[in-house]
């Protein structure tokens, strides 16, 4: 005791002392199910090839690609997200292969269920920006601009050709105006009223997004602020939160993660579906390098930043280190 004036007999680092107390009164916990691992798949390969920005993730083969689908799954990992990377020669203005039953991405989704059938949720991105020239989430109008009616066309036949593929749950990512309402009108057309929709509903136009754009080898003209969300706006998010719900949206997402904790608190308070958030390339990016450096403890960081996207209200991350984080869990 201190004999300088007195406080409360209630002492909070009693709670503190060792790490069996510290484990026994945590507010949160990280489960290999709460987790999702995002996966790329590249056409025309013969092995894996390295992601610079990314240190440890690949452009996966299509064998590689079963391989990590597999290893994820024996780890506890809940789900994993396939992006396609198509041959450049095959990219176009209204993204064909992304529509093709024999493109690069659903021939993935279908290597990847008959390897994992049902045991492992296998997810698929829909948008448009991996296969395009210009490198955006949409087709373009006569002036270059992104076309939100026309893009929610190919929006729904994408959605189509993966869940013929086998996707247990497509993700519209495109920030287009409408689309999980398209969508699952277009899923509910042709009998796929099982898939579910994890909508990307709050995607801000992100600095932190610079490695994905190698990872998917994108072609990206300009940028993309007129579809995807000011950084500086958090009302809108809640609105856009309440048009993908009223559409039809089985679970939503918060992308990024780490910078919009602030984001992805709100949207947990306001909804009772599943929330997810992504925990994105730049974010990743971040914690390597660092760790690198030896300037942080690279397993503490990653550990702490996402106990923190869960303490901020997601039910599932997907996080690069997926599988890496599940295994130790």
């Amino acid at each position: 005791m201190t004999k300088y004036g007195s406080f409360p007999g209630t002492r909070p680092r009693r709670l503190r002392t060792t790490p069996a107390m510290r484990r026994m009164v945590a507010e949160t916990r990280l489960h290999p199910a709460d987790l999702i691992l995002p996966a790329f798949v590249r056409e025309g390969i013969s092995e894996p090839v390295a992601i610079g920005s990314m240190p440890g993730v690949f452009q996966h083969t299509r064998d590689t690609l079963k391989k990590a689908a597999v290893e994820a799954l024996e780890a506890g990992v809940s789900g994993i997200m396939l992006f396609g990377v198509p041959e450049e020669s095959k990219k176009d203005a209204a993204g064909t292969v992304g529509t093709d039953p024999d493109g690069i991405l659903q021939l993935a989704l279908r290597d990847v269920r008959s390897e994992v059938g049902d045991d492992l949720i296998v997810m698929s991105d829909l948008c448009l920006d991996e296969f395009t020239d210009h490198g955006h989430c949409g087709v373009l109008d006569s002036e270059g601009r992104v076309d939100n009616d026309a893009t929610l066309e190919r929006y729904a036949e994408m959605a189509q050709v993966q869940a013929d593929a086998g996707a247990h749950v497509v993700g519209p990512s495109g920030m287009m105006d409408g689309q999980i309402g398209v969508v699952r009108d277009a899923l509910d057309q042709v009998g796929h009223e099982d898939v579910s929709i994890l909508a990307y509903t709050v995607k801000y136009s992100s600095a932190f997004f610079g490695p994905f754009r190698e990872a998917v080898g994108s072609s990206l003209k300009g940028d993309r602020k007129t579809y995807q969300q000011d950084p500086a706006n958090a009302r809108e998010s809640l609105r856009e939160l309440a048009l993908d719900l009223d559409e039809g949206a089985d679970m939503v997402m918060v992308k990024p993660a780490g910078p919009y904790l602030d984001i992805l608190a709100k949207v947990a308070d306001a909804v009772d579906v599943p929330v997810a958030a992504y925990q994105i390339s730049g974010e990743y990016a971040m914690i390597e390098a660092a760790a690198e450096r030896g300037w942080i403890d690279r397993d503490k960081a990653i550990m702490e930043s996402l106990t923190g996207i869960k303490r901020a209200g997601a039910n599932m991350i997907l996080t690069y280190w997926a599988t890496e984080v599940a295994r130790q869990l």
